[in-house]
């Protein structure tokens, strides 16, 4: 299907940006790597009068070292985020998701911004970004804000991105030396995660001694697993005490029932993958 008629426009600076949004309203949509908003606007689900194409910023590309997080730009693709050595090393929870994220070509143009912003429950981005206590770099005409990963994602495809701001970076704190693995569960390659576990975890003399875990599909938005957190702290990384722990995981979860697979098979899952995620996190 063809998209309805609109205006386009593609800013070089964020303000500018900014300033489109505002003249246009709710009227305006932005354009990041275009691989949530064309296939919406070809089923024409969505009919915006003023498209505004962010490809020309630049500011808003690269990954940098920023003291205590590395800081990813809004518009890096998900390709470059793949093969970043400072991602790699200080935040290998997102490498990994990153690898599992839809196919080749998509990660070579879809942005690592552009996704969390699209807050899609089933994104295999916003769990790792939540287990890592990423803050999030908003700017609107007021200026620029950051909001913390525990506050970002509202509800169904729903962030704390206001109608006239913009999403510029994204600051992911560094977990040095932690392991990490993303355990996706999927019908076919390539496809939205059922259930997907992304764990990080610092185990020291065979012993866990933090451990952070982000559930993808298991509610409206990406959640944090807390009660398998503290129930694996101090825990050997043994194949019964990471079970023992993973039986939590469904504690304040809200899992949707769809074609995939119903409310009770995700929480089997759950259980499950957390398993197999903290164990190859851990080492074990």
């Amino acid at each position: 299907m063809i998209p309805a008629q609109f205006d386009y426009l593609a800013p070089t600076t964020v303000e500018e940006a900014v300033a489109a949004l505002a003249e246009h309203g709710d009227d305006a949509k932005i354009l990041a790597g275009g691989q949530s908003l064309l296939p919406v606007l070809r089923m024409r689900l969505n009919a915006p009068e003023m498209v505004i194409d962010l490809n020309r910023i630049d500011s808003l590309r690269g990954i940098t070292d920023d003291g205590d997080a590395i800081r990813i730009g809004a518009m890096t693709q998900h390709s470059v985020v793949e093969h970043d050595p400072l991602v790699e090393e200080h935040a290998l929870l997102i490498h990994r998701a990153v690898e599992h994220l839809a196919d080749l070509q998509i990660r070579h143009r879809g942005t690592f911004g552009g996704a969390l912003a699209h807050a899609d429950p089933a994104g295999d981005l916003g769990a790792p970004a939540l287990a890592l206590g990423a803050q999030f770099v908003i700017q609107g005409p007021n200026g620029s804000r950051t909001v913390e990963a525990d506050d970002f994602f509202v509800d169904l495809f729903e962030t704390a991105i206001g109608e006239d701001e913009i999403l510029t970076a994204v600051r992911v704190p560094k977990h040095t030396g932690w392991g990490a693995h993303y355990e996706k569960f999927v019908r076919v390659a390539h496809q939205w995660p059922i259930v997907a576990i992304a764990a990080t975890v610092k185990a020291e003399g065979g012993v866990i001694t933090e451990a952070r875990v982000g559930m993808t599909n298991m509610g409206s938005t990406p959640l944090r697993a807390r009660a398998v957190e503290d129930a694996l702290r101090g825990q050997p990384a043994t194949d019964e005490a990471v079970r023992a722990a993973a039986a939590h995981a469904t504690e304040g979860a809200n899992p949707p029932s769809d074609l995939n697979g119903d409310a009770a098979y995700r929480s089997h899952l759950a259980t499950v993958l957390t398993r197999r995620a903290v164990l190859a996190a851990a080492g074990a």
